[in-house]
């Protein structure tokens, strides 16, 4: 929390952002050696074969070398004008990996039996609801800033009603993913929050101009972090719930402080 937090506060200054960056990266890093350490001491706690906990360990550090070359070879080619559509990609990564949490974790419960508790499932909906819209939302912003997707400008007629709608049912199929207990109730309701919420992730990014689309990169990149806090309620992982909360709450400062600046309402 100590190096996220230092992190967080130096990428505010130009001369410290590099350092900052670095000190983030080794508070993720310390967390993700903390959760995977945690994580094999439960298993062989409930006598799982070790073989499997090392497989677990070996798949997610082969996760961690892929990523880390594909991120530092995209960073390094990447100019400095392309920065924006590259944040929002990574953005939507991060709402996808939050998204990818929340349904495998349904997939372990129901594989193995071990009942879903109300706030942990609630949360779980929660973090594939706004893991979606960062996705779609992040794509979105991407393929307008680069050019490469929505290059005229986009109406959708009754967008806010669209929405309105859209928002409804996502809660009431969150709420009935949460309480209902059938297992393929929860499966099908899981499936119906992702489509609504990818497709809603859509209608809110598509129609904004390329003017706005920096505040919006802002407002989903504090989204990703959102679904990540959520994600960290849904798994009971501590170091999730915090780190998700500090990128959550300094993007949502971040983008009020750029409305500011372009004299203009987050609501507009």
């Amino acid at each position: 929390c100590i190096f996220f937090i230092r992190g967080i506060k130096m990428l505010g200054k130009a001369d410290t952002a590099r350092k900052g960056n670095l000190y983030s990266s080794i508070g993720m890093l310390i967390a993700v050696v903390a959760v995977l350490f945690e994580s094999g001491m439960k298993n062989q706690d409930k006598g799982t074969d070790i073989s499997f906990v090392m497989i677990g360990y070996m798949v997610v550090i082969a996760g961690i070398v892929v990523g880390g070359v594909i991120g530092a070879i995209w960073s390094k080619k990447v100019e400095m004008t392309g920065m924006p559509e590259l944040v929002a990609l990574f953005n939507g990564f991060g709402g996808l990996s939050s998204l990818l949490v929340a349904i495998a974790e349904f997939a372990n419960k129901a594989h193995v039996d071990e009942g879903f508790e109300a706030f942990s499932t609630f949360t779980g909906g929660l973090t594939i609801a706004v893991g979606a819209i960062t996705f779609t939302g992040s794509v979105v912003a991407w393929g307008k800033l680069s050019g490469k997707m929505f290059k005229k400008q986009t109406v959708i007629p009754s967008k806010n009603l669209i929405n309105a709608i859209l928002v409804g049912i996502g809660l009431l199929a969150i709420l009935g993913y949460t309480f209902f207990e059938a297992i393929w109730v929860k499966a099908i309701l899981m499936m119906v929050i992702t489509v609504l919420f990818l497709i809603l992730g859509i209608t809110m990014v598509v129609s904004i101009g390329g003017g706005d689309m920096p505040v919006i990169i802002s407002l989903l990149n504090a989204f990703s972090g959102v679904a990540a806090s959520f994600a960290g309620f849904a798994i009971n992982n501590t170091v999730l719930v915090v780190a998700g909360c500090l990128v959550g709450a300094s993007g949502v400062i971040l983008t009020l402080i750029m409305c500011k600046a372009m004299n203009r309402t987050l609501y507009n």
